[in-house]
C-alpha cells in the first residue's frame, strides 16, 4: 500500500508568535517536514478512527519520548521503578496511557511496539547527522580544553562545571548531553559523580566526563588530568596504560571487523605490556586494573540523538562494524580510590576506517602538561 505521513499541528500561528517559535514551521509544515497530510490536533481522533477501520493495527512507541539529555530506555526504567510499579502510585507513562486508551476505545485492535524499529533506524547515521555530530564534537573539545586550562589547585568543581556549560552554549550548543561529571579525590569511586562539592587540592586527579547537545545531537567525551598540571608516578602509569589501549582500539576500528576482534587486539597489547587478563591486574608498580570494556574494543554505548542512543539490535562481541555507526570508545583504568583514568572518544566508523569526532584534545601526558602549563 502507498505510505502516507500525517502530521497533527498542536500550535497555531498566534501561539507560535507568543512563544517566539519558528513561524515558518507553523506556516509551512509540509514544506519543512515533507509530510503529505497536515491536520489540526483536534482532528486526530476522526483520522485515527478512519485508519483503524481500514487497517486494524497500530504501531506506536511503547518507550517514552526523549527530551534533551534524556535516554528513552533509561527514562522508561525510571518511570517503571518510581511510578508504574510503585504500589502507592501506579501512574503510566504518556505512551502507555495512550495504549490503554486505544485498547479501551477499539476492542480487538492489534497494537505493536515500533520502538525497536525506530532505534534501528537511528543506529547508522546519515551524512547530515554526522555533520551535526562533528560540530557537537568540536564544541565539546573546546569546552574540555577550557576546563583543563582553568583547572588548578583551589579551583572549585562547581566553577569548572559552570565553565564547561558556558563554553558549550557560547560555542553554539543548545545545552548539555547529560549532567557534567567531575570526579576528583575519593569521588573516583562514583562512576557518574556530579555534586561539584570539592575544591581541588594539590595532587588531585580529575576525570571530566561531559559533552554538549548541538541541534539534538550529542557526543560523549572524557578527559583525565592532574589539578596541578603535573602527573605523579602513579597517575602517569595509570594514564599511559589507558592511552595505550585507547589508541590501539581506535587504530583497529574499520568496517567488517567485529568489536570482539578489536577486543582481542587490545587484549594482546595488554598482555604484551604486562597485564594479566586472568586476574585483571597490571604487573607494574601499582597493580593497575583495566575495566573490561576492552573486551568490546572499548565500546561502551551508541551515541546520536541521545548520549546512550537507542539500537534495536546489537550483538556485543559479534557486532560487525558498519559505516555510519557512532559510539563511545571508553577506556578506564584504576590504581586506587583517588587515582583512576577515563579516556573516552566519540568514534564514527567510515568507509575505510574510523573518524574520531572528538579529535583535537591533548591526549598524551606530554601534551596535557604542556597545555595546562600556566
Amino acid at each position: 500500500k502507498t505510505k502516507v505521513s500525517y502530521l497533527f499541528m498542536t500550535t497555531s500561528i498566534e501561539q507560535a508568535k507568543a512563544e517566539a517559535f519558528n513561524l515558518q514551521q507553523v506556516k509551512d509544515p509540509q514544506g519543512i517536514t515533507g509530510m503529505e497530510k497536515i491536520y489540526p490536533r483536534d482532528e486526530f481522533t476522526s483520522v485515527l478512527d478512519e485508519k483503524i477501520k481500514e487497517l486494524g493495527i497500530v504501531y506506536t512507541t511503547f518507550s517514552p519520548n526523549e527530551l534533551m539529555a534524556e535516554v528513552s530506555r533509561e527514562k522508561r526504567n525510571s518511570i517503571l521503578r518510581t511510578m508504574t510499579n510503585d504500589e502507592w502510585d501506579g501512574r503510566l507513562s504518556h505512551e502507555m496511557q495512550f495504549i490503554n486508551k486505544l485498547h479501551g476505545k477499539y476492542p480487538g485492535l492489534i497494537i505493536k511496539d515500533c520502538s525497536p524499529i525506530i532505534w534501528d533506524m537511528r543506529k547508522l547515521k546519515s551524512e547530515a547527522e554526522v555533520e551535526l555530530m562533528r560540530e557537537s564534537g568540536r564544541i565539546g573539545v573546546e569546552a574540555h580544553k577550557a576546563v583543563m586550562k582553568a583547572t588548578g589547585v583551589n579551583v572549585t568543581e562547581k566553577y569548572l562545571a559552570n565553565l564547561f556549560e558556558f563554553t558549550c552554549k557560547n560555542e553554539g550548543a543548545s545545552g548539555l548531553s547529560y549532567n557534567t561529571i567531575i570526579m576528583s579525590g575519593t569521588n573516583h569511586s562514583y562512576g557518574h559523580y556530579h555534586a561539584y562539592d570539592r575544591t581541588l587540592n594539590d595532587g588531585d586527579f580529575i576525570i571530566l566526563d561531559a559533552g554538549p547537545d548541538y541541534k539534538y545531537y550529542d557526543v560523549d567525551i572524557s578527559t583525565t588530568f592532574p589539578a596541578n598540571g603535573k602527573f605523579n608516578d602513579k597517575q602517569r602509569e595509570c594514564y599511559e596504560l589507558a592511552l595505550l589501549v585507547s589508541e590501539t582500539c581506535i587504530k583497529s576500528f574499520k568496517p567488517g571487523i567485529t568489536l570482539g576482534d578489536v577486543g582481542n587486539i587490545a587484549k594482546k597489547i595488554l598482555v604484551e605490556n604486562g597485564y594479566n587478563t586472568d586476574n585483571g591486574r597490571y604487573q607494574g608498580s601499582y597493580r593497575l586494573r583495566v575495566v573490561p570494556t576492552y573486551n568490546y574494543g572499548g565500546y561502551n554505548h551508541s551515541i546520536g540523538m541521545a548520549v546512550h542512543d537507542g539500537m534495536g539490535t546489537f550483538n556485543w562481541t559479534d557486532e560487525i562494524l558498519k559505516p555510519g555507526f557512532v559510539f563511545a570508545c571508553d577506556i578506564m583504568t584504576r590504581a586506587d580510590s583517588v587515582t583512576s583514568v577515563r579516556i573516552e572518544e566519540t568514534v564514527l566508523i567510515t568507509e575505510d576506517g574510523c573518524e574520531v569526532l572528538s579529535k583535537g584534545l591533548p591526549r598524551s601526558i606530554k601534551d596535557i602538561e604542556k597545555f595546562m602549563k600556566k
